[in-house]
């Protein structure tokens, strides 16, 4: 159709793409659409309204395949072939929820298991029809239990694909709020998952870290109270490896995980003892993206609060620089949490050593910048305040610039 100008019955047309359509279907308001355009626009959520008539469009199963005129447009490019127009095949049939309900049975047999969770991962990854109809058949929950029972018999084979089609279609927050009984099992399947060799090392790990993240974020306050040391350590063992071993987002998955484990003061002390505050501070040395900083200074902000985790935060020598590096570098939610970190220590942790410090890696002259800025009124009482408690030692260093700090501290 590129040399010759071929007129094409404007029936044949989709009014979303603009294209012959190669698998009409019809909508409840009557239009047709090409089935790959219309279940785009409903399903990457432009509208859940009818382009051309604006009516709601309920679902995706609403639409119902034109033979007829498929057909027609079939026959018009087999007529038309010699000028250059592409012959158009039949469509296959639209797979359905029904169709991933067969493959979920064919995981409690052995001699099909692997060849499902395969087509599961295909499928997965070929469209979001797809992966929309894998959650309403429950797919999600087939896979947590598939890990379970991995872990129960201590078996690695078809883990990548569970975990690959977890990744994929996500775990809703709703289906993980109705695994409140599984979750003890669950966590400690992916826990045993991060500590197995896999061939595909880096995207296993990072595919169970990610679904780790949807089970913790989901999880009752009595689950989170009763996580075990060897969970943080997994999890801070996830950190200290470089992105060659795992992804940046998986990276933020574990950050995010520790977040939500943060409140309760146990977990907070095995955090400690597992390595986590040394661990943050040198990701964070590596500078790394907006988000995964906001989320490390919020942990260490956590962990500051307790004297375990001070006295961590201290022994690491970049601790306070990088703190103080990242104010108004990063972003506001940043700058709160790296105020909060040095006000804790600058409370319960200041020893003269500590005061130096602050002085030689430029907190006081970075404070005191803040207090320049449009910030909150709360954030600067907590600069004042950590301004005011040193500021006797700081005015005796002949480097510090008097007229600035005074300005702030009467």
């Amino acid at each position: 159709m590129e040399d010759i100008d071929v007129e094409v019955p404007k029936y044949f047309i989709c009014p979303i793409s603009l294209q012959i359509m190669r698998d009409p279907v019809t909508a409840i308001t009557g239009i047709t659409y090409d089935r790959e355009s219309i279940e785009q626009w409903l399903l990457k959520g432009k509208s859940t309204n009818c382009p051309v008539t604006q009516q709601p469009l309920p679902t995706v199963s609403d639409l119902t395949p034109n033979h007829t005129l498929r057909r027609l447009i079939q026959a018009w490019c087999n007529e038309n072939a010699s000028l250059g127009v592409d012959r158009i095949p039949t469509p296959k049939p639209s797979i359905d929820k029904f169709h991933f309900l067969k493959l979920i049975k064919q995981l409690q047999h052995p001699d099909s298991k692997m060849k499902a969770l395969k087509e599961l991962d295909l499928l997965a990854a070929k469209n979001e029809r797809n992966r929309k109809y894998m959650v309403e058949a429950g797919v999600p929950k087939a896979m947590l239990s598939f890990i379970v029972n991995c872990f129960k018999e201590d078996c690695v084979s078809g883990l990548e694909e569970a975990l690959s089609v977890l990744f994929l279609i996500r775990i809703p927050s709703a289906e993980a709020k109705l695994l409140p009984k599984q979750n003890d099992q669950i966590i400690k399947s992916l826990i045993w998952v991060l500590g197995c060799e896999f061939n595909t090392q880096v995207m296993v790990k990072s595919h169970a870290v990610s679904a780790l993240k949807s089970i913790i974020e989901t999880a009752s306050s009595v689950v989170l109270e009763r996580l075990e040391p060897k969970f943080f350590e997994m999890i801070v063992g996830v950190l200290k490896q470089c992105t060659t071993r795992i992804t940046q987002q998986g990276i933020n998955s574990a950050l995010h995980v520790l977040l939500d484990a943060c409140p309760w003061g146990r977990n907070r002390l095995m955090m400690v003892e597992s390595g986590a505050v040394s661990a943050l501070i040198e990701l964070e040395l590596g500078s790394p993206e907006k988000r995964t900083t906001e989320l490390i200074l919020g942990i260490l902000f956590h962990l500051c609060s307790c004297a375990d985790g001070r006295a961590e935060f201290l022994r690491h020598k970049g601790g306070i620089a990088v703190v103080t590096k990242r104010i108004m570098r990063v972003s506001p939610a940043a700058d709160d949490r790296a105020v909060l970190i040095l006000s804790l220590i600058s409370k319960f942790s200041a020893t003269s050593w500590v005061v130096h410090e602050m002085l030689e890696v430029g907190t006081v002259t970075k404070l005191c910048m803040l207090l320049q800025l449009d910030c909150a009124t709360y954030l600067k009482e907590k600069t004042m305040e950590i301004l005011r408690s040193h500021s006797d030692d700081w005015l005796k260093f002949p480097c510090i610039d008097k007229t600035v700090l005074t300005r702030y501290i009467k």
